[in-house]
């Protein structure tokens, strides 16, 4: 009868819990279901001259409902994050025929000297950014000062002319950015345009858009601004 005296095996409540992290209710209830006969056959086998005390069966009842109360705020969480995939899936939809800006280095031009935005991320404010443009061949066409600059996205578009003030020819070409404080280089992140063509589902089930070959397919968190 000694045996029968001990506490609900500690492997039984670790695989209650496993389950109720990452497995099915229906094998978590059997689990619960064990439990209860495990402590009711505990409660009958005990020994009357030592039976089991009133705050270890309500420690034990206690262990049950946690492992009860975890299940089904897993089970909560779960049908959360399947709302915000959802709500990705919608807003990512939205953004089809949209221009966004993405991390990337071309500016195109077209007829008339007609070109695409272009934009910049800094983490911190600088005091003076300067925009170098290059075509094909890596020889510069055009080179500007934008100023200060605060930290944050901001767009811009080239006018399409090179520094004799004629226009540049159809074409792409590189947007390359140095942003200073003071007498120190600051990091910045240049980022061209794309138009967003569709959109498409990642192995991880997180949307994609699709840029039309501007890009890889992004993410809504790797679009910078929406124009």
């Amino acid at each position: 009868m000694a045996a029968a005296t001990q506490n609900i095996s500690n492997s039984v409540l670790n695989s209650m819990n496993s389950t109720s992290s990452g497995g099915s209710r229906g094998a978590a209830g059997e689990l619960q279901d064990s439990f209860m006969t495990l402590l009711v056959t505990q409660l009958r086998n005990q020994d009357p001259m030592n039976p089991m005390e009133n705050a270890e069966m309500t420690s034990q009842l206690a262990q049950i409902n946690t492992v009860s109360g975890i299940q089904e705020l897993n089970a909560r969480l779960g049908e959360i994050n399947d709302q915000i995939d959802a709500g990705k899936a919608l807003q990512a939809t939205a953004l089809i025929g949209r221009g966004v800006l993405v991390s990337g280095d071309r500016v195109l031009v077209g007829e008339e000297g007609a070109t695409t935005p272009f934009g910049v991320e800094l983490d911190k404010g600088a005091d003076n950014v300067v925009v170098t443009i290059t075509d094909g061949s890596g020889q510069v066409v055009r080179r500007f000062e934008l100023g200060a600059l605060d930290a944050g996205v901001e767009s811009f578009v080239w006018d399409g002319k090179l520094e004799d003030e004629t226009l540049a020819p159809e074409g792409a070409y590189k947007v390359s950015v140095t942003a200073t404080s003071g007498d120190t280089s600051m990091d910045v992140t240049t980022l061209n345009y794309a138009l967003v063509n569709g959109v498409k589902m990642g192995t991880d089930g997180q949307p994609r858009l699709d840029l039309g070959g501007i890009s890889d397919p992004v993410t809504l968190d790797e679009v910078r601004q929406i124009l």
